[in-house]
């Protein structure tokens, strides 16, 4: 079985320059699991913070399952990342530095069939840094264009 991407934060790779990546397990309940595997979720507006040691991801969609019993979830709640306490020592440093936040990626399904986060360890890009990535996005769409029209 191969990975499986989810969803993706397209906003954050424009909005935000990607210093470190991070893949980290997520604490789900029965109908989330179900419903992120159906692709029923979304990272947009998406932040983690770290709290009592514990990495949070805050504002994360994820859909009600159709098929649910009496059991289900709220649709955006706080939920716990997994990760090893080096992991977490090394992230609440580099946070605390001005500038800095962890913002989720990629929301994937592993080998394993588990449900895996990608954060980064982000620094937010000025206006004309966005602009330099538009036009670097646009020079390689011409370039692309330019050599299969060839």
């Amino acid at each position: 079985m191969k990975t499986k991407l989810i969803c993706k934060n397209k906003k954050a790779y424009f909005d935000y320059e990607i210093i470190r990546t991070y893949i980290a397990g997520i604490m789900l309940t029965g109908t989330e699991i179900k419903s992120i595997r159906l692709g029923k979720c979304s990272l947009v507006d998406t932040f983690c913070y770290i709290k009592n040691n514990d990495v949070i991801i805050k504002n994360s969609y994820v859909a009600e399952y159709q098929n649910k019993g009496y059991v289900t979830h709220e649709e955006r709640r706080d939920r716990k990342l997994l990760l090893t306490k080096a992991e977490i020592n090394k992230l609440r440093n580099e946070v605390e530095t001005p500038g800095y936040t962890i913002i989720p990626l990629k929301l994937f399904i592993n080998e394993k069939g588990l449900c895996k986060l990608e954060i980064g360890l982000t620094k937010g890009k000025k206006q004309y840094d966005k602009r330099e990535t538009l036009k670097q996005k646009d020079a390689k769409r011409e370039m692309d264009r330019f050599i299969k029209n060839f």
